[in-house]
C-alpha cells in the first residue's frame, strides 16, 4: 500500500506551455487525478512535490481538489533549496506562493539558496527515499528534467518495493479523446 507518493513531471516550457490558461493544463491535471484517485481510495496519506513549475504545481491543485473528498490526503512541498522562485516572474511567484500557502507541510531540503546542481540530485534522492512510489508525467520519447528523478526511482524499484506510475503522452491523448467524445 502506498502511503507517501512523490509526483514530478515536465516543466511548462518542456511542454510548450507558456501561460497559466493553456488548453493542455486541464487534461494534464485530469490525467494526474485519474492516477491519484485509486491511490487516495486505498489510503494514500501524503503527496510530495518539490514545487517546480509545471506538472508538480498542477498536481498540487489536484491534491487540493481531492482533499474535499479525502481529508486524510496531505501535500508536502520539499524544495531543493531556499527561495527557488527568486528569479521567476511575478505571475509564477504568486501562483507558487498560493500553492505553498495551501500545502500541509513546506520545507527546503538544503537550508541554503541555490549553490550548485548537486542540490537537485540531493532533492531527487531525498524525495524518492521518503516515498513509496512516484507518479511521473513523462514520456521516454521526449527526454526532459523529470528523467533524473525517474532514474533514482528506477534504482529504488530494482532494490525493493517502489512503484512507478507513469503518465505518458499516450495517456494524455486518451484523456483528450475521452473529453472530446463526452463533449460530442
Amino acid at each position: 500500500m502506498i502511503k507517501v507518493l512523490a509526483i514530478t513531471g515536465y516543466k511548462p516550457y518542456e511542454l510548450g506551455i507558456f501561460h497559466h490558461q493553456h488548453q493542455a493544463i486541464p487534461f494534464i491535471k485530469k490525467a494526474i487525478a485519474k492516477r491519484l484517485l485509486p491511490l487516495a481510495e486505498d489510503g494514500l496519506e501524503w503527496v510530495i512535490i518539490s514545487g517546480q513549475l509545471g506538472v508538480e504545481l498542477w498536481a498540487a491543485e489536484v491534491v487540493f481538489d481531492l482533499q474535499t473528498v479525502y481529508p486524510q490526503l496531505q501535500l508536502a512541498v520539499l524544495t531543493p533549496f531556499l527561495d527557488q522562485e527568486e528569479n521567476w516572474n511575478e505571475e509564477n511567484k504568486e501562483y507558487y506562493e498560493f500553492i505553498l500557502s495551501q500545502a500541509d507541510f513546506v520545507d527546503s531540503i538544503t537550508k541554503r539558496k541555490y549553490e550548485h546542481p548537486g542540490q537537485f540530485r540531493l532533492k531527487n534522492q531525498f524525495i524518492v527515499e521518503k516515498s513509496d512510489g512516484l507518479l511521473i508525467v513523462y514520456d521516454d520519447e521526449k527526454e526532459g528534467s523529470p528523467k533524473f528523478m525517474l532514474d533514482v526511482a528506477k534504482k529504488k524499484a530494482e532494490t525493493g518495493k517502489y512503484d512507478i506510475f507513469p503518465v505518458t503522452f499516450y495517456d494524455l491523448q486518451a484523456i483528450i479523446e475521452e473529453e472530446q467524445m463526452s463533449d460530442w
